[in-house]
């Protein structure tokens, strides 16, 4: 570990270069420019929301801020792992001619997609602010009260972030070896994104399933199906990293949901360190065998 951290000490400088060169070249080509980076979310949140509110009668309070941290947490992650699966590959050109610790193109991702997540972010506190706005003039609507709960969304994203450098760790390097793991990866951020509960609550949702099945009578620890799918909720929101961040980033900013899952928290957190570790370990090992065989 002592020669990453001296890796990115030395290349930190390509890492922020890289990343501000990118996000220009994005926008540079584009009549909106970096308005896309505020309106790609807020298209998403809106499409999202119809679909919940109008067709599955979602009754989230403040669903829009509901929906909004879920795209965010879910697109940092999911753009970030997914652009991981070809980054070596398709940066050929400079890894094969100037030696740059592979990370560090992984890194410069997390910048790329990170600035994007707090630039959407500060559309958050717009539409907080809005509904403070509506309730005190004209009486709609109950604005969100913020307390000191809101701090915890800071260990939240360190988490975030933490949890997606191990799996980019990982698609970058089974990337340079497995041609169709692209495809792969699509199809299973496509699940992933349906059972991390993106635009509904886990708990909330699974309370309202209604499963009169005899096996379930004789379940005698739980007093009825909802405290049964409740904990079902839970349990998936425990396994699931990206279910945990959501639902605890909620309940931060909102207050929707249980509670905060401390052990939860510090498990997951444990275990990306873990396969950070693990995945950087294995990069260095085989990073002589990229080139030869890009």
């Amino acid at each position: 570990m002592k020669r990453f951290f001296k890796d990115i000490k030395k290349f930190w400088n390509f890492v922020v270069y890289s990343s501000n060169a990118e996000l220009k070249s994005e926008v540079a080509g584009s009549f909106l420019s970096w308005l896309w980076w505020f309106l790609d979310p807020l298209l998403f949140m809106m499409v999202y929301s119809f679909i919940a509110i109008l067709i599955f009668q979602s009754g989230e309070p403040h669903f829009p801020v509901f929906v909004f941290l879920g795209m965010n947490c879910w697109q940092f992650f999911s753009k970030t792992v997914k652009s991981s699966v070809r980054l070596i590959v398709g940066n050929k050109a400079i890894v094969t001619k100037v030696y740059i610790p592979k990370h560090m193109l992984i890194l410069e991702k997390l910048g790329v997609y990170g600035f994007k997540m707090f630039v959407s972010f500060g559309l958050t506190a717009v539409f907080l602010i809005g509904e403070a706005i509506l309730n005190a003039i004209w009486g709609i609507g109950e604005p969100v009260v913020i307390g000191f709960e809101i701090l915890w969304v800071i260990p939240l994203i360190a988490l975030l972030f933490l949890v997606t450098f191990a799996a980019s760790l990982f698609m970058s390097h089974f990337g340079v070896f497995v041609e169709d793991l692209t495809n792969i990866i699509t199809v299973v951020l496509q699940l992933g994104f349906y059972v991390s509960g993106v635009f509904y609550s886990l708990e909330n949702r699974l309370q309202r399933v209604d499963m009169a099945v005899p096996f379930f009578e004789k379940l005698t620890i739980f007093e009825s199906y909802n405290e049964f799918w409740r904990f079902v909720g839970e349990l998936l929101t425990n396994v699931n990293p990206l279910a945990l961040i959501m639902s605890d980033m909620r309940y931060a900013v909102l207050g929707n949901g249980s509670g905060f899952h401390f052990v939860a928290y510090a498990v997951w957190f444990v275990l990306a360190a873990i396969i950070s570790v693990i995945g950087i370990r294995v990069i260095y090992k085989f990073e002589n065998s990229y080139v030869k065989i890009i």
